[in-house]
C-alpha cells in the first residue's frame, strides 16, 4: 500500500537502528491513525505524510500540522528502580482555530495519554472554556529491573488543511517525589494540572497531606490516588478513583499506609474552571449553546507538605485521658456520698442519744439532720419511731434532779398520748402506700364540680403555698411522673437505631467513593480509627454517657433513700420540703447519655442533612429542665408526658422544616414567627392563671372585658406581680428572638431554635434562683459550689464551642478555611475540648437542679411560696 511504503522509505532515512518489537507495532498504530484521518477527510486516496523525529528533553519544538503530515517525537530515558523521575509535557497552540483542534497522543509502554489543543473544558450549564496551552505529566509505570531504558512517542496530527502552528517541550520533572516535612510549592491551571509522588518511609503507617494556597480563588481539587495508569488529573476526571476535596486555601486528607498496598500514593492538585463549588460568584449564561467563553488567569500557587500523623500511643493516651476525667468524677461523688453518710450518721447518733451529748454539757444547740442534704441522703433520715423513742426517753429522764426521780407531770402524759396516736396515725398511712399503684389513676380525682370549685379557690389565691399545688395522692403523681423517663427510654431506642443505620451508610459512602465533600470534619485533627474518619471526635462525647449513667445513679440513691423514709412514715419525707418526684430526673439522665449517642453519631460523618441528630436531644434536655424547674412548686398542675414529649416532637418537627426550608425563605419564616409569638401568649396565659382558663369562642370576650373592668375602671395592677415580671421578660426575649429570626433569616435554623430554648431556660433559672432569696430562702454550701462551678465551665465551654472549626453553613471549601490542628495532647481539636466542658457543665445543671432546694426539706409545706 502507498501508506506503508510512505512510511518504511522514511522510516529508513531518519530512524536509523530502531529494535524491531518498536518497528511493527509502530506500524500498525500508523496505519490505524493515518486510515482513520484519511476516511474522515474523504480521501481516501491521497497519502498522508509520516514524519518521526529523534527528540530531547528540554527542548522546545517549534513546527506545523496539517491534515497532510503527521509528526512523531521519539524519546527516550532511564528509569531507575530506586528513582522516581516525571516527565512533563507541555504544548502551546500559536494559532486560534478552534474548528479543527490539534490532537496531541503520548504512547508509553504501558500507558496511552491523549488531549486536544485547544483544551475544551466544561463547566456547569455546559459552559466551555478553551485553553491553548496545556501541560500533563506523564504516568510513570513501575520497573522491576535496577536500571531500565523506556521510550515513548508524541503524535502529534491534525484534520485541518490550514496549516497550525505550535510549541512542543518535554522536560524532567526533578522534585517528583515528595520528602516528609518538606514543603513544595508549585503552580497549577485548569489545563495544566499537577501531581506529584510520595512513599512511606519506613516506621510510618499513616501521614496527613497537606495543601495550602494564599489565594482563595481560582476553586481547586485536592486528590490522593494509588500508583497506576492512567492518573485522572482533569477537572471533568479526577473524582474518578481515589479520594478527593475541593479546596480554597486549606486542604488536608489523612492517608493510611493499609489502603496503598505500593506504600506510595499520587498527590494530585487540579484546579476547576468555575468557581461555584467554593462558593464564589457564577458566570453569566452563555447566549449560544456553543459559545466559548474565555476563562481569563485561573493559575493558582500551592504548597504541599506531607507530615506523619500520629502513632498508635496518642491513641492510648486519648482514650485514657478521657476516661480519666469522668471516672474522677465517679470518685469524688463517691467521697462526697461516704462523707455526707458520715456526718449524717453522727447527727442521728447524738439526736438518739441526747444523754450522752447534751446541749447544756456542749453548751450548744444540736442541729437538726434534717438541715443537711447531700448525695447520698435526701435529708429524711429520723424515723417517728426515733422521735417517739427520743420524746420517751427525754419524758423517762425528765425531772431527775441528783438522785431523786422526780413524777412524772400531767401534761406529759397528755404529750405521750398524742405522740401515740400520731405513730399508729402514720401507721396507716404507711400501709395506705402498700397499695397497688396499678389501681389509683389521675382520673379517679378531680372529677366534681365542687372539687372544681374548690380548684378555682385555690389556684387563684393571691399568695399561693407549695401545699396549695401538692394536693394529689402522692402515688397518682409518682406513677405520672414516671411516664416521662419510660417514654423518653422508648422515644431514645427508636430514634438512635435508624440514626445508626443511617450514619454507617454515611461513612461507608465516604469510604467507597473518596468524596470527602460530604462530611465536614476538623480535617487538619481528624483522626481515622477503622472505618471511622475522625475517632477523637467520637471518642470525646464519652462525657455525656458517663455523667448521664453517674447522674442517674445519684438520681437513684436519692429515690432510695426518700423511699425508705415514706416507708418509716418519717414527717419530713411526708410534709416538709418540696414534693419529691424523680420522674423527671431520670428522664435528664437519660437524655443525657442520649445526646452523647447521637453526637457521635453526628460526627461519624457531620452535614446538615444529620445535624438533626445532634440537636434533638438538646431540645429535650432544655424542655425537661424547665419542666422540673416549674414541677419542684408546681407538683399538682405540671405538664404530663404525653404532652410535654408531643410539644417537643412539634419543635423537633419544625428544626427539621427550618433546615430543608428556611434558608431563605421569607415565608417560612414569617410563618414560624408567628407561631412563635402565638405560642408564648399561650404559654403566658397558662402560667400566670395556672391552668385556670378556657381556650373557646367566648376567650376574647373574656379578655376584654377583664381588661376593660380592671385596667380602665378600676386602674388596678396584675393581681400576682411576680408572675407578671416572668412573663414579661419572657415575652421581650421571644418576640425580640422572633423579630431577630424574621429579620436576619440566620442559614443554621436548628442552633436558632435551640438559641431560643437555651434562653427561656435562662430566664426561667434566673427568675427562679432571683426569687428564692427574695422569699428569705437559702442555698445550701453544696448547691452553691455547683452553681459556680457550673456557670465557670460554661463560660470555658462556650469559648471553644464559638471557634467554629467547620460550618456546614458554607461550602465544604470554604469550611475547611476554619479547620485548625490539634491542641491537646496533640489528639483533641477545639471541639472536642467543647464536648468534654459542655458535658460536665450539663452535669452540674442537673445537679442545680437536684440539690438547689435541699434547704426546704425540714420546712413545712405551707411556709413555702411558689412562684
Amino acid at each position: 500500500m502507498v501508506f506503508r511504503s510512505c512510511w518504511k522509505s522514511r522510516h529508513k532515512n531518519s530512524c536509523g537502528p530502531t529494535p524491531c518489537w518498536i518497528r511493527s507495532g509502530l506500524a500498525a498504530l500508523l496505519w490505524l491513525y493515518v486510515t482513520h484521518f484519511a476516511c474522515g477527510s474523504g480521501a481516501l486516496g491521497e497519502t498522508k505524510n509520516v514524519v518521526q523525529k529523534d527528540a530531547e528533553f528540554d527542548v522546545t519544538y517549534n513546527d506545523t500540522v496539517t491534515s497532510e503530515n503527521q509528526t512523531i517525537y521519539a524519546f527516550n530515558h532511564t528509569v531507575s528502580r530506586n528513582k522516581t523521575e516525571g516527565v512533563r509535557v507541555s504544548v502551546d497552540v500559536l494559532s486560534h482555530g478552534f474548528e479543527s483542534p490539534i490532537l496531541f497522543v503520548v504512547r508509553q509502554k504501558q500507558a496511552v495519554l491523549s488531549f486536544q489543543v485547544p483544551l475544551i473544558l466544561r463547566g456547569l450549564y455546559q459552559r466551555k472554556y478553551p485553553y491553548n496551552h496545556v501541560g500533563r505529566t506523564l504516568c510513570q509505570p513501575l520497573t522491576r529491573a535496577a536500571s531500565e531504558t523506556q521510550y515513548f512517542f508524541v503524535d502529534v496530527s491534525t484534520l485541518s488543511s490550514q496549516g497550525t502552528n505550535y510549541q512542543l517541550r518535554v522536560s524532567r520533572v526533578e522534585s517528583f517525589t515528595l520528602q516528609t516535612d518538606k514543603k513544595f510549592t508549585f503552580t497549577a491551571s485548569p489545563s495544566q494540572p499537577q501531581y506529584f509522588k510520595y512513599v512511606f518511609p519506613d516506621g510510618v503507617d499513616t501521614v496527613i497531606v497537606k495543601v495550602n494556597s494564599d489565594m482563595t480563588f481560582p476553586c481547586s481539587v485536592m486528590s490522593v490516588q494509588d500508583i497506576q495508569c492512567p492518573v485522572y488529573d482533569l477537572d471533568n476526571n479526577v473524582a474518578f478513583i481515589g479520594m478527593y476535596q475541593t479546596m480554597t486555601k486549606k486542604g488536608a486528607i489523612t492517608v493510611q499506609r493499609k489502603d496503598f498496598p505500593s506504600n506510595s500514593f499520587y498527590v494530585v492538585v487540579v484546579v476547576k474552571t468555575e468557581d461555584e463549588a467554593c462558593g464564589g460568584p457564577l458566570r453569566f449564561y452563555p447566549l449560544r449553546p456553543d459559545e466559548l467563553i474565555d476563562a481569563g488567569n485561573r493559575s493558582k500557587v500551592v504548597d504541599v507538605i506531607v507530615s506523619p500523623a500520629i502513632k498508635s500511643e496518642v491513641y492510648v493516651m486519648g482514650m485514657l485521658f478521657c476516661l480519666g476525667i469522668f471516672l474522677t468524677f465517679y470518685l469524688l461523688t463517691l467521697l462526697v456520698a461516704c462523707l455526707e453518710n458520715r456526718r449524717a450518721n453522727k447527727k442521728r447518733e447524738v439526736f438518739q442519744n441526747p444523754e450522752d451529748t447534751s446541749p447544756a454539757e456542749t453548751g450548744k444547740t444540736v442541729a437538726s439532720p434534717y438541715e443537711y442534704g447531700s448525695f447520698a441522703d435526701n435529708g429524711s433520715t429520723i424515723s417517728s419511731e426515733a422521735l417517739t423513742d427520743s420524746a420517751t426517753s427525754t419524758d423517762n429522764n425528765y425531772g431527775y434532779m441528783g438522785q431523786e426521780p422526780f413524777k412524772r407531770r400531767p401534761i406529759l402524759n397528755h404529750l405521750h398520748h398524742i405522740a401515740i396516736r400520731l405513730e399508729r396515725s402514720l401507721d396507716s398511712v404507711g400501709r395506705s402506700r402498700q397499695e397497688s399503684l396499678s389501681s389509683v389513676e389521675e382520673d379517679d380525682y378531680d372529677t366534681l364540680d365542687d372539687i372544681n370549685s374548690d380548684k378555682n379557690i385555690v389556684r387563684t389565691k393571691k399568695f399561693l403555698c407549695v401545699s396549695d399545688l401538692a394536693r394529689k395522692d402522692k402515688r397518682i403523681l409518682s406513677k405520672k411522673y414516671q411516664i416521662y423517663f419510660w417514654n423518653i427510654a422508648t422515644i431514645a431506642v427508636f430514634y438512635a437505631l435508624p440514626v445508626v443505620q443511617l450514619v454507617i451508610t454515611y461513612q461507608t459512602v465516604v469510604n467507597v467513593t473518596g468524596n470527602q465533600d460530604i462530611c465536614f470534619y476538623n480535617f487538619l485533627c481528624a483522626h481515622p480509627l477503622g472505618a471511622l474518619s475522625a475517632f477523637n471526635n467520637i471518642l470525646s462525647n464519652l462525657g455525656y454517657v458517663m455523667l448521664g449513667l453517674l447522674f442517674l445513679l445519684i438520681v437513684l440513691k436519692r429515690d432510695i433513700v426518700h423511699n425508705r423514709a415514706l416507708v418509716r412514715n418519717d414527717v419530713n419525707a411526708l410534709e416538709c420540703g418540696i414534693p419529691k418526684h424523680f420522674g423527671l430526673f431520670y428522664a435528664m439522665g437519660t437524655a443525657l447519655m442520649m445526646e452523647g449517642l447521637l453526637s457521635a453519631c453526628y460526627h461519624v460523618c457531620p452535614n446538615y442533612t444529620n445535624f438533626q441528630f445532634d440537636t434533638s436531644f438538646m431540645y429535650m434536655i432544655a424542655g425537661l429542665c424547665m419542666l422540673k424547674l416549674y414541677q419542684k412548686r408546681h407538683p399538682d398542675i405540671n405538664a404530663s408526658a404525653y404532652t410535654a414529649y408531643a410539644c417537643l416532637a412539634a419543635v423537633i418537627f419544625f428544626s427539621v422544616l427550618g433546615v430543608v426550608f428556611g434558608k431563605g425563605n421569607t415565608v417560612f419564616w414569617i410563618i414560624f414567627s408567628v407561631i412563635h409569638i402565638l405560642a408564648t401568649l399561650l404559654l403566658s396565659t397558662q402560667l400566670y392563671y395556672m391552668g385556670r382558663w378556657r381556650l373557646d369562642s367566648g376567650v376574647l370576650r373574656r379578655m376584654v372585658y377583664i381588661i376593660y373592668t380592671d385596667s380602665i375602671r378600676q386602674c388596678s395592677g396584675p393581681m400576682y406581680i411576680d408572675r407578671m415580671v416572668l412573663l414579661v421578660m419572657g415575652n421581650i426575649v421571644n418576640w425580640s428572638l422572633a423579630a431577630y429570626g424574621l429579620i436576619v433569616r440566620p442559614n443554621d435554623f436548628a442552633s436558632y431554635l435551640l438559641a431560643i430554648a437555651i434562653c427561656n431556660l435562662l430566664l426561667y433559672f434566673a427568675f427562679y434562683i432571683i426569687m428564692k432569696l427574695r422569699s428569705g430562702e437559702k442555698i445550701q454550701c453544696l448547691a452553691l459550689v455547683c452553681i459556680l462551678f457550673t456557670a465557670v465551665v460554661w463560660g470555658f465551654a462556650l469559648y471553644f464551642f464559638f471557634q467554629g472549626l467547620s460550618t456546614w453553613q458554607k461550602t465544604p471549601a470554604e469550611s475547611r478555611e476554619h479547620n485548625r490542628d490539634c491542641i491537646l495532647l496533640s489528639f483533641f481539636d477545639d471541639h472536642d475540648i467543647w464536648h468534654f466542658l459542655s458535658s460536665i457543665a450539663m452535669f452540674g445543671s442537673f445537679l442545680v437542679l437536684l440539690t438547689m432546694d435541699d434547704d426546704l426539706d425540714s420546712v413545712q409545706r405551707d411556709k413555702i411560696l411558689v412562684f
